[in-house]
């Protein structure tokens, strides 16, 4: 089933709105309390949406902030689709003022979104151009070699990103044995994803364990832009492993590829920059209660990416949740 292509504007007004109810509070240092501006802002934009939702996946089902929970219906009537949701990725971000905080949100067909378990996953992405070259089985090296060669340039020309944390060490020691640049992220991986199919942000590889939620997220981002993410559930322990098992249907250590994550003919994307980072601008407020925004819809049916530019007057249109 193809989604209706006047969605793909619609889901960019919900991340929009989450993005404002956030930006308030950059830099304040209260992550819980953006979080629940952003989730109260998209939670109502939603409702204005023609879809008949289903959240899988959403938050974080042990998080105690006020989530969109997995299984919550959403939307004013119209086609089933399974919608993916993270209000803010990057809560710490916000309360810190940090770069690369965005509000995302994806839509498919129902049945079409893989119901991942809040676990962490291991994962590879790449753009277009090494698309098909990389594998996650392969020793780190071997793949920044593989990309340099997919992409016409030396390893040392190569710039992989990851996130800053003491489990990637050997990772980061690999990858700088062959030579290559390395981008150190604190938190986000969805959008560091999404930045190696973006040429303009520098980044041809990430690598690294993160939640398996936000890969499904990113999944449909580099599905919709024409790029390669393969991902293996990492659980934690035997409960974890009972659970993925149980959702994958059978081995829980399985690669998953984009086909797995995201399934069907057709999946849009959209992301509102909260605060300014390599891959959108942030939200500003100017004089006159105007604020202005930065998004990025995207839709696989079509291949269209759309960079969406607006001003918003707060007077005629207040903030939800601010």
């Amino acid at each position: 089933m193809a989604l209706e292509r006047e969605l793909t504007l619609e889901l960019v007004r919900v991340t929009e709105g989450a993005a404002l109810g956030a930006a308030r509070w950059m830099g304040r240092g209260d992550k819980n309390t953006a979080d629940g501006a952003a989730v109260a802002a998209m939670r109502a934009m939603l409702q204005t949406v023609d879809i008949d939702g289903t959240v899988v996946i959403g938050e974080g089902e042990m998080d105690e902030a006020p989530m969109l929970y997995i299984g919550e219906a959403v939307g004013g009537g119209g086609s089933p689709v399974d919608v993916a949701v993270d209000p803010i990725e990057g809560t710490n971000l916000v309360a810190k003022g940090l770069p690369d905080a965005i509000a995302v949100l994806a839509v498919a067909p129902r049945g079409c979104l893989l119901h991942a378990p809040d676990i962490y996953m291991d994962k590879i992405a790449v753009g277009p151009g090494a698309a098909g070259a990389v594998d996650l089985d392969a020793p780190p090296g071997d793949n920044v070699r593989a990309v340099a060669r997919a992409l016409g340039k030396e390893p040392e020309a190569v710039t992989v990103i990851l996130l800053d944390r003491p489990r990637h060490a050997d990772i980061v020691a690999a990858v700088r044995a062959v030579g290559a640049r390395i981008k150190l992220i604190s938190d986000g991986d969805v959008w560091a994803a999404m930045a190696t199919a973006m040429p303009e942000t520098g980044i041809d590889l990430m690598l690294g364990k993160g939640g398996a939620p936000e890969g499904v997220l990113a999944a449909a981002a580099l599905r919709c832009l024409g790029g390669e993410l393969q991902g293996r559930l990492a659980p934690t322990d035997e409960v974890e492993a009972a659970r993925a098992a149980s959702m994958l249907g059978g081995d829980p250590r399985r690669i998953l590829r984009l086909d797995d994550l995201v399934r069907g003919e057709d999946v849009i994307f959209s992301a509102t920059g909260i605060t300014t980072g390599d891959l959108l601008r942030g939200v500003t407020f100017a004089a006159g209660g105007r604020a202005r925004t930065h998004s990025i819809a995207m839709r696989y049916h079509t291949g269209t990416v759309r960079h969406v530019y607006a001003e918003h007057r707060l007077d005629r249109k207040p903030i939800v949740g601010a």
